[in-house]
């Protein structure tokens, strides 16, 4: 079985930006993604009201020159501005292909 290293970019965020979260993932060059619900605490302690929407999680695995563009797009438009943390995981693939 041949694997394929790549990256596994994981953002968590408001859900709110959903749309907008996929398609700048999209644009800068994921082939695909998932969202779920998401919920926990964080610096900004828990979220103790509905009104303000759930979290969601969104995943995408992608070449390492795609994981740094979108990290890049998330610090230049959504850290300021928005409740979001994201990271990234080194990753091993089958059907590599699938992802570039």
């Amino acid at each position: 079985m041949d694997l394929v290293p790549l990256k596994l970019v994981t953002i968590v965020a408001e859900s709110v930006l959903e749309k907008k979260l996929v398609e700048e993932v999209k644009r800068l060059g994921a082939k695909g993604y998932t969202v779920v619900p998401a919920r926990g605490e964080g610096s900004r302690g828990m979220r103790s009201i509905d009104w303000e929407g759930q979290n969601i999680r969104l995943e995408t695995i992608v070449p390492e020159e795609v994981a740094l563009r979108i990290l890049a797009r998330l610090q230049e438009a959504y850290f300021p501005h928005y409740a979001v943390i994201a990271y990234v995981e080194n990753v091993w693939v089958v059907r590599g292909e699938k992802y570039v």
